[in-house]
């Protein structure tokens, strides 16, 4: 176990974010969200692969097949085919004249994906931004208006809770969740970061079931028991981690992006491994990520 940082890639991403463990091609996949990128990391070779998108990719699942990815761009889905690098529109989420862009995105563990969307730009505006469920048909249902910036979509390793953030209110809510029906209920407050460093980014689990949340401009992840306690913080030597995930073979790797001069606020000057990839090896081990059910 160790909580030393390790640079994996030294790339500056404006946007690093959504890191998205493959155990089919043992590859971790991520986004460089204004760059308009998707990349495929081979921790065996070290190669770095990136792909180019028509839009800004928000967050990205695995799929039944393994050449495609499901993509949540500006406001709609997309299938993208990982070998042509061809996008299919699925479903529009959110009107293209909406001030929003679609955020933050994860499988329940049916294969439903979650995703919300943020205001865009954040500066000077109205939380407008919405969270929805998105079913293996590609309906989808709006669970939640008013949102400002969504992050934080988790699931407990049996499914019955689900974690979820709107950044700009700087809280973690828990909700008890219906696996089988999609259904979330009894909302309460999971983490508050008014005693916490920086605000709630994305997230990952463990399989004790401890929540994993990146503190944007807070230099660290921590992790919280289910009880809501932060038990450990880990320093980063970047003011703004995006997401943590856990990959590797054995799910022992923490993978965390991070932000250079993306966002509406660019990290700080005198950074050099802002927009990096790093890792650590905190010796527990994440769960495997569902696959999309379309």
């Amino acid at each position: 176990m160790s909580d030393a940082p390790e640079v994996v890639l030294p790339i500056r991403a404006e946007l690093g974010e959504c890191p998205l463990w493959s155990g089919r091609d043992a590859c971790l996949y991520w986004i460089d969200i204004d760059s308009r990128s998707v990349h495929r990391y081979d921790p065996a070779s070290g190669d770095n692969i990136t792909r180019e998108l028509p839009g800004r990719p928000g967050s990205i699942a695995l799929t039944g097949d393994p050449d495609r990815l499901l993509v949540a761009m500006e406001h709609q889905l997309v299938d993208f085919d990982w070998s042509t690098g061809d996008t299919t529109p699925r479903t529009r989420l959110e009107q293209a004249d909406r001030p929003t862009r679609l955020n933050d995105g994860r499988c329940d563990p049916a294969g439903r994906f979650w995703v919300g969307s943020m205001d865009d730009p954040t500066a000077g505006r109205p939380r407008v931004g919405q969270l929805h469920r998105v079913d293996a048909d590609y309906t989808s249902a709006i669970e939640r208006e008013g949102v400002g910036v969504s992050n934080s979509l988790a699931f407990s390793p049996d499914g019955s809770v689900m974690y979820w953030a709107d950044t700009t209110t700087e809280l973690v809510l828990a909700y008890d969740y219906d696996v089988e029906t999609g259904c979330r209920s009894n909302e309460r407050v999971f983490l508050d970061f008014a005693d916490l460093r920086g605000k709630p980014d994305g997230a990952c689990i463990d399989d004790a079931g401890c929540l994993w949340v990146a503190c944007v401009y807070g230099w660290s992840v921590l992790r919280a028991t289910p009880d809501g306690r932060v038990d450990r913080i880990i320093e980063l030597p970047v003011e703004k981690p995006s997401m943590p995930a856990f990959g590797g073979r054995e799910l022992d790797t923490l993978y965390v992006t991070s932000i250079s001069s993306g966002g509406s606020a660019p990290a700080s000057a005198g950074q050099p491994l802002a927009g990096a990839l790093l890792a650590v090896t905190p010796g527990v081990r994440g769960v495997t990520e569902p696959i999309f059910a379309g």
